[in-house]
């Protein structure tokens, strides 16, 4: 008996605590995507992989060449300068398995790092906009199953307190 009495209160405590503010939902990803500094880092993130890509690039054509070359040449060449070729084009190698980890490493550090600032903006002024109209809480639509009549969408004050269109 004392534990039906508890499942109750629980089940009915939300739809009192629920009753007594409003509730409102902000479209997180139409702010984002309103936001020019999404834009900026999408062509930051962009450059970057750009550069890597680059990188990997011009170390395969150094590779393409002297492997060539070597295939070329290496019915002439003694054994020891066709050793060395062997370990040149191993260290190309290395040397492009290198780049490749530090961009898969780099790249989602960057990304984050440029995010996190963008994010926290468009988090600031959500807060902003549910102190000064009093909600309760402000949630994602993403995540709501039902949209009530009653609730309120913050997402044009939000854009709006951010001064985007």
């Amino acid at each position: 008996m004392k534990k039906l009495i508890i499942l109750a209160a629980v089940i009915l405590l939300p739809s009192g605590v629920f009753a007594q503010g409003k509730i409102a939902f902000v479209n997180t990803q139409e702010v984002l995507t309103a936001m020019p500094e999404l834009s900026d880092m999408e062509k930051k993130m962009a450059d970057l992989n750009e550069s890597y890509k680059k990188e990997l690039e011009l170390m395969q054509g150094e590779y393409d060449k002297k492997y060539q070359m070597y295939m070329s040449q290496q019915d002439s060449l003694t054994e020891n300068i066709k050793l060395r070729r062997m370990q040149e084009l191993q260290d190309i190698q290395g040397r492009m398995e290198n780049v490749y980890q530090m961009a898969q490493s780099d790249v989602p550090k960057k990304q984050e790092e440029l995010y996190q600032p963008i994010q926290q903006k468009m988090m600031e002024a959500i807060k902003s906009i549910g102190t000064e109209n009093g909600f309760l809480y402000i949630l994602n639509p993403a995540a709501i199953l039902f949209t009530g009549t009653d609730a309120v969408d913050a997402t044009p004050q939000v854009k709006a307190k951010l001064g985007l269109k």
